[in-house]
């Protein structure tokens, strides 16, 4: 994408540009057996894609990118899937973080890392330091990840606050969205503007329930590996012509 589309050329346009994008990639399955393919073909397929919407949000300037890769139901798959689906992940880590260096991308994970097969588990915490001082793109992949589980670590993580440190809350603790945010996986983040998912489902599948409160949704019927940077872009172009109210009546009201 080098000729940025016009609706990017006007800098009056950035202000409406979303800050925090998050991905279901879904349809990967679905798109190999409709070619005769066995389904982890469809999920080697998807690396492309994953590789264009991350140069497309650092060619926008969109900071933060978050995709949905590997659920905690997702443990259910058939052995095969589940394992050459870590196999593509170590080796997405061995071959991109050079070029997520050189892009200035800051890599980082969302989940229960610590259920991941050691080997992935090294080399997510080696690219999770390597690229922690890039500022181009925050981009996030979520791993064994479970939006209910997140909640209730929050919560937990709370609850042992409290009790080890009874005398920081006076005895008169009061919780609220900021203080219970700052607990879950995506603490120091803001909450995405806008959720895209492929494959044409319309469901959240336990994914940043919390976060995703206001978050505008996009909904293509196009599998993940036919998702491209133009696919992206029109994905952003739909989201700008948007009223985003916050349960306010909004301008045209």
């Amino acid at each position: 994408m080098k000729n940025k589309p016009s609706i990017f050329n006007d800098p009056s346009n950035n202000s409406s540009l979303p800050k925090h994008v998050a991905i279901i990639m879904d349809g990967n399955g679905r798109w190999a057996i409709e070619r005769g393919l066995p389904r982890f073909a469809g999920h080697r397929a998807g690396v492309q894609s994953v590789r264009e919407v991350v140069e497309a949000c650092i060619e926008l300037g969109i900071p933060i990118l978050t995709l949905y890769a590997f659920s905690q139901e997702n443990w259910k798959r058939p052995k095969e899937e589940i394992s050459v689906l870590m196999e593509l992940l170590d080796f997405f880590l061995g071959q991109e973080i050079k070029n997520l260096m050189k892009q200035g991308v800051r890599f980082c994970t969302l989940g229960r890392i610590e259920a991941l097969p050691e080997g992935v588990q090294k080399k997510l915490a080696q690219s999770v330091e390597q690229t922690s001082k890039n500022e181009k793109l925050i981009f996030n992949l979520a791993l064994n990840y479970g939006s209910r589980t997140e909640i209730l670590d929050a919560v937990n993580q709370i609850l042992h606050d409290v009790k080890e440190n009874p005398s920081k809350f006076n005895g008169a603790f009061e919780l609220d969205e900021a203080y219970f945010s700052k607990h879950l996986y995506t603490r120091d983040l803001p909450d995405p503007d806008l959720l895209i998912r492929t494959s044409g489902e319309i469901r959240l599948s336990n994914f940043l329930l919390w976060q995703l409160s206001y978050a505008e949704i996009y909904i293509t019927k196009k599998y993940w590996p036919d998702f491209h940077k133009d696919d992206f872009v029109e994905a952003i172009r739909d989201y700008q012509k948007r009223e985003r109210r916050f349960g306010d009546v909004g301008a045209s009201a």
